[in-house]
Protein backbone atom coordinates (compact mmCIF):
# COMPACT_ATOMS: atom_id res chain seq x y z
CA UNK A 1 0.00 0.00 0.00
CA UNK A 2 1.33 3.43 -0.96
CA UNK A 3 2.33 5.77 1.86
CA UNK A 4 0.21 8.86 2.32
CA UNK A 5 -0.09 11.90 4.53
CA UNK A 6 2.04 11.96 7.66
CA UNK A 7 3.43 8.48 7.02
CA UNK A 8 4.85 9.61 3.69
CA UNK A 9 6.24 12.81 5.22
CA UNK A 10 8.06 10.84 7.91
CA UNK A 11 9.36 8.35 5.35
CA UNK A 12 10.74 11.22 3.25
CA UNK A 13 12.40 12.73 6.32
CA UNK A 14 14.13 9.49 7.28
CA UNK A 15 15.25 8.95 3.69
CA UNK A 16 16.54 12.53 3.49
CA UNK A 17 18.42 12.08 6.76
CA UNK A 18 20.29 9.12 5.32
CA UNK A 19 21.08 10.97 2.08
CA UNK A 20 22.34 14.09 3.86
CA UNK A 21 24.56 11.98 6.12
CA UNK A 22 25.95 10.03 3.18
CA UNK A 23 26.49 12.89 0.73
CA UNK A 24 26.54 16.09 2.77
CA UNK A 25 24.40 19.14 2.08
CA UNK A 26 26.00 20.33 -1.17
CA UNK A 27 25.94 16.98 -2.95
CA UNK A 28 22.40 16.13 -1.85
CA UNK A 29 19.72 16.98 -4.40
CA UNK A 30 15.96 16.82 -4.21
CA UNK A 31 16.08 14.33 -7.10
CA UNK A 32 18.22 11.96 -5.05
CA UNK A 33 16.00 12.32 -2.00
CA UNK A 34 12.85 11.64 -4.03
CA UNK A 35 14.45 8.56 -5.56
CA UNK A 36 15.64 7.28 -2.18
CA UNK A 37 12.16 7.79 -0.72
CA UNK A 38 10.54 6.13 -3.75
CA UNK A 39 8.25 9.09 -4.24
CA UNK A 40 7.76 11.79 -6.86
CA UNK A 41 9.45 15.18 -6.82
CA UNK A 42 5.95 16.67 -6.74
CA UNK A 43 5.16 14.85 -3.49
CA UNK A 44 8.53 15.90 -2.08
CA UNK A 45 8.12 19.58 -2.93
CA UNK A 46 4.53 19.58 -1.64
CA UNK A 47 5.85 18.73 1.83
CA UNK A 48 9.24 20.47 1.67
CA UNK A 49 9.32 23.43 -0.73
CA UNK A 50 13.13 23.62 -0.86
CA UNK A 51 16.28 21.74 0.08
CA UNK A 52 16.85 24.26 2.86
CA UNK A 53 13.42 23.50 4.32
CA UNK A 54 14.11 19.77 4.09
CA UNK A 55 17.50 20.25 5.77
CA UNK A 56 15.90 22.15 8.66
CA UNK A 57 13.31 19.40 9.07
CA UNK A 58 16.03 16.73 9.11
CA UNK A 59 17.88 18.66 11.82
CA UNK A 60 14.67 18.79 13.86
CA UNK A 61 14.31 15.01 13.41
CA UNK A 62 17.92 14.51 14.56
CA UNK A 63 17.25 16.78 17.55
CA UNK A 64 14.20 14.76 18.61
CA UNK A 65 15.98 11.44 18.18
CA UNK A 66 18.97 12.60 20.19
CA UNK A 67 16.99 13.95 23.13
CA UNK A 68 14.81 10.83 23.24
CA UNK A 69 17.94 8.67 23.43
CA UNK A 70 19.69 10.85 26.01
CA UNK A 71 16.70 11.05 28.39
CA UNK A 72 17.22 12.69 31.79
CA UNK A 73 19.70 11.87 34.58
CA UNK A 74 17.09 10.38 36.91
CA UNK A 75 16.45 7.53 34.45
CA UNK A 76 19.96 6.12 34.89
CA UNK A 77 20.29 5.45 38.61
CA UNK A 78 18.55 5.97 41.94
CA UNK A 79 21.86 7.22 43.33
CA UNK A 80 22.18 10.90 42.40
CA UNK A 81 25.94 10.96 41.86
CA UNK A 82 25.86 7.78 39.78
CA UNK A 83 22.94 9.16 37.76
CA UNK A 84 25.01 12.22 36.84
CA UNK A 85 28.03 10.08 35.92
CA UNK A 86 26.06 7.75 33.66
CA UNK A 87 24.18 10.68 32.08
CA UNK A 88 27.50 12.33 31.22
CA UNK A 89 28.83 9.05 29.84
CA UNK A 90 25.72 8.56 27.72
CA UNK A 91 26.04 12.16 26.49
CA UNK A 92 29.55 11.39 25.24
CA UNK A 93 28.58 8.03 23.76
CA UNK A 94 25.74 9.51 21.71
CA UNK A 95 28.00 12.20 20.27
CA UNK A 96 30.68 9.65 19.36
CA UNK A 97 28.26 7.71 17.15
CA UNK A 98 28.96 8.11 13.44
CA UNK A 99 25.57 9.68 12.54
CA UNK A 100 25.91 12.28 15.31
CA UNK A 101 29.42 13.23 14.21
CA UNK A 102 28.34 13.61 10.59
CA UNK A 103 25.38 15.73 11.66
CA UNK A 104 27.63 17.94 13.78
CA UNK A 105 29.97 18.41 10.84
CA UNK A 106 27.06 19.38 8.58
CA UNK A 107 25.82 21.84 11.17
CA UNK A 108 29.25 23.46 11.34
CA UNK A 109 29.60 23.53 7.54
CA UNK A 110 26.21 25.18 7.04
CA UNK A 111 26.29 27.48 10.09
CA UNK A 112 26.89 30.66 8.08
CA UNK A 113 24.27 29.92 5.44
CA UNK A 114 21.60 28.37 7.68
CA UNK A 115 22.37 29.69 11.16
CA UNK A 116 18.89 28.92 12.49
CA UNK A 117 19.19 25.21 11.67
CA UNK A 118 22.67 24.95 13.16
CA UNK A 119 21.60 26.91 16.23
CA UNK A 120 18.59 24.63 16.67
CA UNK A 121 20.83 21.57 16.60
CA UNK A 122 23.31 23.16 19.01
CA UNK A 123 20.47 23.93 21.43
CA UNK A 124 19.40 20.29 21.44
CA UNK A 125 22.83 18.70 21.64
CA UNK A 126 24.47 21.03 24.12
CA UNK A 127 22.12 23.56 25.71
CA UNK A 128 19.17 21.25 26.36
CA UNK A 129 21.51 18.51 27.59
CA UNK A 130 23.08 21.02 29.95
CA UNK A 131 19.70 22.32 31.11
CA UNK A 132 18.51 18.80 31.93
CA UNK A 133 21.61 18.17 33.99
CA UNK A 134 21.43 21.57 35.70
CA UNK A 135 17.80 20.95 36.68
CA UNK A 136 18.74 17.58 38.16
CA UNK A 137 21.67 19.09 40.07
CA UNK A 138 19.40 21.79 41.48
CA UNK A 139 16.80 19.26 42.60
CA UNK A 140 19.13 16.63 44.05
CA UNK A 141 22.09 18.68 45.29
CA UNK A 142 20.30 21.94 46.11
CA UNK A 143 22.64 24.01 43.94
CA UNK A 144 20.83 27.00 42.48
CA UNK A 145 21.39 28.85 39.21
CA UNK A 146 23.73 30.10 37.93
CA UNK A 147 26.00 27.73 39.87
CA UNK A 148 24.09 24.59 38.77
CA UNK A 149 24.34 25.62 35.10
CA UNK A 150 28.05 26.31 35.42
CA UNK A 151 28.57 22.94 37.08
CA UNK A 152 26.57 21.16 34.37
CA UNK A 153 28.64 22.87 31.67
CA UNK A 154 31.84 21.85 33.44
CA UNK A 155 30.75 18.23 33.84
CA UNK A 156 29.64 17.82 30.23
CA UNK A 157 32.71 19.63 28.91
CA UNK A 158 35.03 17.34 30.85
CA UNK A 159 33.07 14.35 29.55
CA UNK A 160 33.56 15.41 25.93
CA UNK A 161 37.24 16.27 26.09
CA UNK A 162 39.26 14.98 24.35
CA UNK A 163 37.45 12.04 22.69
CA UNK A 164 34.61 13.94 21.05
CA UNK A 165 36.92 16.47 19.42
CA UNK A 166 39.30 13.76 18.28
CA UNK A 167 36.39 11.91 16.67
CA UNK A 168 34.92 15.11 15.20
CA UNK A 169 38.19 15.80 13.37
CA UNK A 170 38.68 12.20 12.32
CA UNK A 171 41.57 11.46 14.67
CA UNK A 172 39.57 8.74 16.40
CA UNK A 173 37.18 6.30 14.76
CA UNK A 174 33.51 6.98 15.49
CA UNK A 175 31.31 4.53 17.32
CA UNK A 176 29.00 2.49 15.09
CA UNK A 177 25.39 3.57 14.68
CA UNK A 178 24.23 0.57 16.71
CA UNK A 179 26.03 1.69 19.87
CA UNK A 180 23.46 2.08 22.62
CA UNK A 181 23.00 1.78 26.37
CA UNK A 182 23.91 -1.92 26.30
CA UNK A 183 27.41 -1.07 25.07
CA UNK A 184 27.88 2.11 27.14
CA UNK A 185 30.50 0.66 29.49
CA UNK A 186 32.45 -0.72 26.54
CA UNK A 187 32.22 2.41 24.41
CA UNK A 188 33.03 4.97 27.11
CA UNK A 189 35.39 5.11 30.11
CA UNK A 190 32.63 5.50 32.67
CA UNK A 191 35.10 5.14 35.56
CA UNK A 192 37.00 8.23 34.38
CA UNK A 193 33.79 10.24 34.23
CA UNK A 194 32.62 8.89 37.58
CA UNK A 195 35.91 10.02 39.08
CA UNK A 196 35.61 13.71 38.29
CA UNK A 197 31.84 13.71 38.88
CA UNK A 198 32.44 12.43 42.41
CA UNK A 199 35.03 15.15 43.02
CA UNK A 200 32.99 18.03 41.61
CA UNK A 201 29.59 17.20 43.10
CA UNK A 202 28.79 17.89 46.74
CA UNK A 203 27.05 15.33 48.91
CA UNK A 204 23.49 14.68 47.77
CA UNK A 205 20.73 16.48 49.66
CA UNK A 206 18.24 13.70 49.15
CA UNK A 207 16.16 12.76 52.16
Amino acid sequence: MARRGEELKQHILWSAKDVFLELGFERTSMDVVAARASTSKRSLYTRFPSKDALFRAVFELARTMYLNRLKTPDTYSEDSTEAVAVYCARFLQLLLREPALRTCRMGIAEAERLPDASSQYYDAIFRTSQDRLATFVTERFKIQEPASGELATNLLGRSLHPRFFQALFGVEKPLPEGSDEDSLYTDVDVDRIRGFVTILLPASSEA
